[in-house]
């Protein structure tokens, strides 16, 4: 029974890192423009997607041990998933934002963004599903009955590391400090000097970087990918997000992994999975 319990926070681990890597792209937008980016989750799909063609090219076409694509592969999804989510906010959020549009039809605007990135790939790709490959062996390790993988440590290590890059940003650097400035007065910061968009620019890169770098680990953890897996846990780091305060990184960061722990312990307990649950369940535990 105890392993079993272990066995499964390990699970659960994996899975909030996933969540948190997710959500960072929700908090540092929300906490920047008080806007909610819809799109996000299908931004960490499109990541995903990068990285499976990159590595394919990599591996097939030129020739390149694991390694060595999984190295390359890492910085080159993270910067054009970065690409991406940059084209999201010239094309998509910026001419909103200019005309003082209502947030009502900047939340629709992202909502059809995530749409169009689903079935753009679905059109462009089809519907079949990809397998990603192999890129370093997988390494199963047993300590007393739990076993655990050299990916899932991978996984969690680097949702930690990334928690901690992000947070000396924030709090350490002129960049960081003027999306501080930005979340608090807004119609300030021009008059300091401060160019706004290119602070919101560096905001969408960080936040589409991340989700470009969870969907690298996602594929190599569960190598199936299809055009609509970034809906589902695009979501629920939205959730996670605004349970952990979204704004918040530290907030957000530690909600993440609570929220695949009490996903556990209610499965343990009652056994349907907490999603299935009512709404207002949800509401009852999280929002009073």
């Amino acid at each position: 029974m105890l392993e079993s319990i272990i066995q499964n926070l390990i699970n659960a681990l994996q899975w909030g890192s996933f969540y948190a890597l997710i959500a960072l792209g929700y908090t540092m937008v929300y906490g920047v423009l008080t806007l909610i980016n819809f799109a996000h989750g299908d931004v960490f799909m499109v990541g995903a997607y990068i990285a499976f063609f990159l590595v394919t090219f990599m591996l097939g076409v030129v020739g390149l041990p694991g390694w060595v694509a999984l190295a390359l592969a890492i910085p080159l999804t993270m910067i054009l998933t970065a690409a991406v989510g940059v084209s999201l906010e010239r094309i998509a959020y910026r001419p909103l934002r200019r005309k003082g549009a209502h947030r009502l039809y900047v939340v629709i605007t992202a909502l059809m963004c995530g749409l169009i990135l689903e079935n753009a790939n679905l059109a462009i790709f089809g519907a079949s599903r990809k397998a990603f490959p192999e890129l370093i062996p997988v390494q199963v390790y047993t300590v007393g009955g739990v076993s655990f993988t050299n990916l899932k440590i991978a996984v969690i290590v680097t949702a930690i590391l990334s928690f901690f890059i992000l947070q000396w940003i924030v709090t350490r650097t002129k960049v960081g400090m003027a999306m501080r400035a930005i979340s608090y007065d807004k119609f300030a910061v021009p008059l300091m000097g401060i160019p706004i968009d290119n602070i919101i620019v560096i905001t969408f890169i960080l936040g589409s970087a991340f989700a470009g770098l969870a969907g690298l680990l996602f594929a190599m953890s569960y190598p199936i990918l299809e055009p609509y897996m970034g809906a589902l846990i695009g979501w629920k780091a939205f959730i996670a997000a605004v349970v952990g305060g979204i704004g918040d990184i530290r907030g957000h960061f530690s909600e993440d992994f609570s929220w695949e722990q009490l996903k556990f312990w209610w499965w343990l307990f009652f056994h349907p999975p907490i999603e299935t649950c009512s709404p207002l369940l949800y509401y009852w535990l999280f929002c009073q």
